[in-house]
């Protein structure tokens, strides 16, 4: 049976959700910053209402090019008020409501909907609204398994915790959370320090997350630290550090015991890092800009271990940035396959030798990430051994999508 959506009293909500939608689809922002600027036109908000428009705006996006094909609405169309309605309609029928009695719905009718849904949901590439280069690359790479992983990628992802384990561990966190009435959280079995809430909750506002007893991070993010394989005193270098997720792990993995030298090429990005170490008690990392090539060669042959979390096409991570497939395009991600050869040439001679990198990428594709690790070795000879590697795909872990390899320097 279908349920019934109260159209009153979302009105104001729903003309939120246009606001952000045009700013996606029209003015090419970033789906999280075109609703950064909904809430904060709107304060006054309580977290159910924040938490409504927040998740139907990114179902809406996750789902773009089913709902406009069953809407009947063509691709290109220009984004009005009444366009927007159809589209809004086609959702709600889509996620289970009876289209309400309304003139903002006149010329959508409910049963067609259902059956061009029933109709578009044969089609891939429109059931997982995906573009079509998308789909074709995608099955072109990954094969037979396109089908469960872009399904996967396709869903809504849960919002995942990293214990500080310089101040608490999983276990306790998860008694901390209740006590802050997060209640509805598990332990993940195959990342160590990780914790996972059933629902989607404002974590920030913690007095947990204020302490520094957590971090936000995906499960099989996570992993990347853990298989760098650190330990305390060591000297590790971070070279695409960001704001510092992953290296803020390596640091609690490494008992705020070593060095981590974090490197990136936006000081804003290390300047955050900066702040979220201080919130962790974390006190051996340093940062430096990488503002001309000398940062990187005066780091040669100095690394225990060495991170390189490279920029990628983000088609792992597509749970949680559900727009960056209308962002994306095949010259996009041609120009980021060739920026990490480059930096797995130009940086890997930081680790001494006999020391170990890692290679990551949020990616699905294996030409981003095993056919990347097969060029670096078939160009370097002798000189790097493969130790390992593992890829943590959407569909098997329910995680984001994750590549990662292990080498060791011989000489």
């Amino acid at each position: 049976m279908a349920k019934e959506f109260y159209l009153k009293h979302h009105s104001f909500h729903i003309k939120a959700i246009f606001t952000a939608l045009k700013g996606i689809f029209e003015n090419n922002e970033y789906a999280d910053k075109a609703i950064e600027k909904v809430m904060k036109a709107n304060k006054y908000w309580d977290v159910r209402e924040r938490g409504f428009v927040s998740e139907v705006t990114y179902d809406m996006v996750r789902n773009w090019r089913l709902m406009l094909a069953s809407s009947g609405v063509e691709p290109d169309a220009k984004l009005s008020d009444r366009t927007l309605w159809m589209i809004f309609g086609t959702y709600l029928v889509f996620d289970g409501y009876s289209l309400p009695e309304s003139n903002y719905f006149k010329g959508l009718s409910e049963k067609k909907v259902i059956s061009q849904l029933e109709k578009f949901h044969k089609i891939r590439k429109i059931r997982e609204s995906l573009p079509d280069w998308l789909d074709e690359m995608g099955e072109k790479e990954i094969g037979k398994d396109w089908d469960k992983v872009v399904r996967a990628l396709n869903q809504k992802p849960t919002t995942v915790l990293r214990a500080n384990s310089l101040k608490t561990n999983p276990k306790e966190l998860l008694q901390i959370l209740e006590e802050e009435s997060i209640t509805e959280a598990s332990l993940i079995s195959w990342s160590p320090d990780a914790v996972e809430l059933k629902f989607p909750r404002n974590v920030f506002r913690t007095e947990a997350f204020h302490k520094g007893l957590f971090e936000v991070q995906d499960a099989s993010s996570q992993m990347v630290s853990e298989f760098l394989n650190v330990q305390p005193g060591m000297r590790v270098v971070d070279a695409c550090a960001g704001a510092g997720g992953k290296t803020l792990h390596l640091a609690s993995l490494m008992k705020n015991k070593g060095r981590i030298i974090a490197l990136d090429v936006k000081g804003k990005k290390l300047e955050e890092l900066k702040k979220r170490a201080a919130r962790a008690d974390v006190r051996i990392v340093e940062t430096r800009e990488i503002d001309s090539s000398k940062v990187v060669k005066r780091l040669k042959d100095t690394a225990d271990r060495l991170l390189l979390d490279v920029p990628c096409s983000g088609l792992g991570v597509l749970r949680r940035n559900p727009d960056s497939k209308w962002k994306l395009n095949v010259e996009e991600i041609d120009r980021v396959k060739v920026l990490q050869k480059e930096i797995l040439t130009n940086f890997s001679d930081i680790t001494k030798v006999g020391g170990k990198m890692v290679y990551a990428t949020c990616s699905i594709l294996l030409s981003e990430g095993e056919d990347q690790i097969k060029w670096f070795l078939s160009t370097t000879g002798d000189k790097w051994n493969l130790v390992g590697e593992k890829r943590y795909s959407p569909d098997v872990y329910h995680a984001d999508g994750f590549y990662m390899a292990l080498l060791e320097r011989m000489k």
